[in-house]
């Protein structure tokens, strides 16, 4: 009997009005199947992440402002911003409970007066810690049927597309929509249309 997964990966393969195209023999394009397959994977790891960080008593946003300002750090508000893709003051606000909390600190920065910098205290290394643990022993049981060249192939291939990824991602408060996406007609232009439907009988 399929798994949920494979029966969600079989209806999106189904044709029909506005199906993606597929190579002719059933299966999808490599691209297509690659982000079907991806989609799934961030899915099941953002349900775990939800579930499993609100028991160590911060957000998963809060988690990985922590886990950077370990790992990085310290920071300055502007940098922990970009590295979460989040404005500034989103950013701040995240600190603003890590500080709270007492996991992170705002210290002197000496290259500047007019800025902070977020350092983790020992209870956020202390914490962080424990987090990363956690999941890397359910890591290591998730790894635990595959042979040890996949595994390395697998995290090689991971790092790739988190680079490729990140370098396309505009982290300067720009527009949601993709540069050189079709622009969608705006309310005047579908009027406008219309009526000229409408004098040609279409």
């Amino acid at each position: 009997m399929a798994s949920p997964a494979e029966a969600r990966a079989g209806e999106r393969t189904n044709t029909g009005p506005g199906a993606a195209p597929s190579t002719g023999s059933g299966t999808p394009p490599p691209a297509l199947a690659f982000h079907r397959a991806l989609t799934d994977l961030v899915r099941v790891y953002q349900f775990r992440d939800r579930d499993r960080i609100c028991c160590y008593d911060i957000s998963v946003t809060q988690c990985y402002a922590l886990e950077a300002v370990v790992l990085r750090g310290p920071l300055t508000l502007n940098a922990l911003a970009a590295e979460l893709y989040l404005d500034k003051s989103t950013a701040s606000r995240v600190a603003d409970g890590l500080e709270r909390k007492g996991y992170v600190v705002r210290v002197p920065n000496p290259e500047s007066r007019r800025s902070v910098l977020l350092e983790a205290t020992s209870a956020g290394r202390a914490l962080h810690a424990r987090i990363e643990g956690d999941l890397v022993a359910e890591e290591e049981r998730l790894l635990a049927e595959f042979p040890p060249e996949t595994r390395a192939a697998m995290t090689r291939v991971l790092e790739r597309l988190a680079r490729a990824a990140a370098a396309r991602i505009d982290t300067t408060g720009g527009a949601c929509c993709w540069v050189g996406a079709p622009a969608l007609p705006s309310e005047a232009d579908v009027e406008s249309n219309s009526r000229k439907g409408l004098r040609e009988g279409t």
